[in-house]
C-alpha cells in the first residue's frame, strides 16, 4: 500500500499543483458474495465479504464549495458545486460521488470543497461492486474532511452504507439493494458477513477455508443485458410477493415466506416465470442460513455443495447467467481441485467465485481459462483474492 500511496500522491500533485493543503488517503473495497444472489432487494439474507481489491482516494480540502474529482484511469477533472449538487447528474463521471455527498448533507454532515484523485483496482464491469466502493470511499473521505475533529473510525459506517445505496437509488437511478454498500462499509479481514437485508442485523463468520483459495474468474463479457434484466427481475419478484401476500398477509417481503409455505401456495402464482423467480428467492434465502451453519461447523465441503446448488438456481430459475458465466462455471467444476463455482453479482457477465484447493490453483487458472476462451472467444482474467477490511483511512 505504501508504494501505491506514494505514486498516487505524486499524480495528485501533478493534477492539482496549486493545492498545498494536507493530503489524506481513504480506501473502500469491492465485494464478493458467496451465496444469496438477487435476494437483497427481497429482504433476504446474504453472505458477502470485502475484497482486498479496492478504490483509494487521495484528498485535500481546497477552500471552496466545489468538489473537483479526477481518476488515475481517466483524463480531465470533473467537478460539482456542493450548493447545487443536482447539476452533477449530467456529469460524464462523478455522479456516484455527488450522490453520496448529497446524502451526507441531507443527514447533517458538514462538507467542504475538496480536490480528489481516485485510484481503483476493481475491474470495471466485473460484478465486484466498484460503484459501491466509490460511494463508500467518497462517504468516509468527504465526511472526514468536513468534520476534521472527528476520528473516521467513529463514524457509523452502517449509515454510510445506507447513504451509498440511496445515492445509487435516488441520484444514479440504479434500483440496487443494500448488500454491496454494506460489505464495502463493514468488511472484516478473513470474515464474511451474514446480513439480514431487511433489518440490517449482521454478524461476522470466519472464513476457514482449510487449504482452499478464493479465485475469482472474470468472464470479461460485455454486460449489456444486466441493467435491463435486473429491473425486470425486480418487477417479477414484486409481483410474486403481491400474489403470495394475498394469501399470507402481514409479511414484510418475499424472503419472509418459508420454502414449505411456498410449496403450499405456489399454485396461486399462475405465471410459471413469476413462480420460478419466487422459488429461487425463497429457497435461496434458506440456503444462505444453511450454508453459514455448515461453515461454522467447519464443513467446507458442505458449504461448497450449497454454493453449487445456489448457482443451479440462479441459472435455471432466475435466469441471469448467460453463456459466459455458464461456461466459466461448467469448466471450473471439471477441475479436480474445485470445491465450488458460482456466479456472483448481477449476472450476464461479470465474475464467478470459486473455491479451489491451493495445489490446483495454477492448473485451475490455465485450464479453465483455455477452455473458456475456446468456447466463447473471450480471454478471461483471474484473481486469487484475500478477504479484507471495509472503508477506512489508510496511511503511508
Amino acid at each position: 500500500m505504501k508504494e501505491r500511496l506514494e505514486i498516487l500522491a505524486k499524480k495528485f500533485n501533478d493534477i492539482f499543483p496549486d493545492n498545498k493543503n494536507e493530503m489524506r488517503f481513504f480506501a473502500a473495497p469491492g465485494r464478493v458474495n458467496f451465496i444469496g444472489e438477487h435476494i437483497d432487494y427481497c429482504g433476504g439474507y446474504v453472505f458477502p465479504a470485502a475484497l482486498t481489491l479496492d478504490n483509494v482516494v487521495a484528498i485535500k480540502a481546497n477552500g471552496t464549495d466545489t468538489m473537483r474529482l479526477a481518476a488515475t484511469d481517466l483524463e480531465g477533472i470533473y467537478q460539482f458545486d456542493l450548493k447545487n449538487i443536482d447539476a452533477a447528474k449530467e456529469l460524464e463521471w462523478g455522479n456516484y460521488q455527488a450522490g453520496t455527498a448529497k446524502e451526507l448533507l441531507k443527514n447533517g454532515y458538514n462538507l467542504v470543497g475538496c480536490d480528489c484523485l481516485f485510484d481503483g483496482i476493481i475491474p470495471f464491469g466485473s460484478g465486484l461492486s466498484s460503484s459501491a466502493s466509490i460511494e463508500l470511499a467518497s462517504a468516509i473521505s468527504f465526511a472526514s474532511m468536513g468534520n476534521p475533529l472527528k476520528d473516521p473510525s467513529e463514524f457509523n459506517l452502517v449509515d454510510f452504507a445506507v447513504f451509498g445505496q440511496k445515492a445509487e437509488n435516488n441520484f444514479c437511478n440504479v434500483n440496487c439493494g443494500i448488500m454491496d454498500q454494506f460489505a464495502s462499509a463493514m468488511g472484516k479481514k478473513d470474515n464474511a458477513i451474514l446480513l439480514n437485508c431487511e433489518t440490517l442485523e449482521y454478524r461476522y463468520i470466519p472464513l476457514k477455508l482449510n487449504g482452499y483459495k478464493v479465485v475469482l474468474g472474470n468472464t470479461c463479457a460485455k454486460r449489456s443485458l444486466a441493467e435491463v434484466k435486473y429491473n425486470e427481475r425486480r418487477s417479477e419478484v414484486d409481483k410474486a410477493f403481491e400474489i403470495l401476500s394475498a394469501h399470507l398477509s402481514g409479511r414484510p417481503n418475499l424472503c419472509s415466506f418459508s420454502p414449505s409455505e411456498f410449496e403450499e401456495h405456489k399454485g396461486k402464482i399462475e405465471d410459471p416465470v413469476i413462480r420460478k423467480r419466487a422459488e429461487h428467492v425463497i429457497y435461496e434465502n434458506a440456503r444462505v442460513i444453511q450454508s453459514t451453519k455448515l461453515l461454522e461447523a467447519n464443513d467446507i465441503e458442505g458449504f461448497g455443495r450449497i454454493m453449487i446448488e445456489a448457482n443451479n438456481s440462479i441459472r435455471n430459475l432466475y435466469e441471469v447467467t448467460g453463456i459466459a458465466l455458464d461456461t466459466m462455471v461448467d469448466e471450473a467444476l471439471k477441475i479436480k481441485g474445485t470445491l465450488a463455482a458460482r456466479m456472483t453479482g448481477a449476472g450476464f457477465g461479470g465474475c464467478t467465485v470459486n473455491i479451489v484447493k491451493e495445489d490446483y490453483v495454477d492448473e485451475f487458472i490455465k485450464t479453465v481459462g483455455d477452455n473458456y476462451e475456446k468456447t466463447t472467444g473471450i480471454t478471461p482474467k483471474f484473481y486469487v483474492c484475500e478477504i479484507g477490511n471495509g472503508a477506512r483511512e489508510v496511511f503511508m
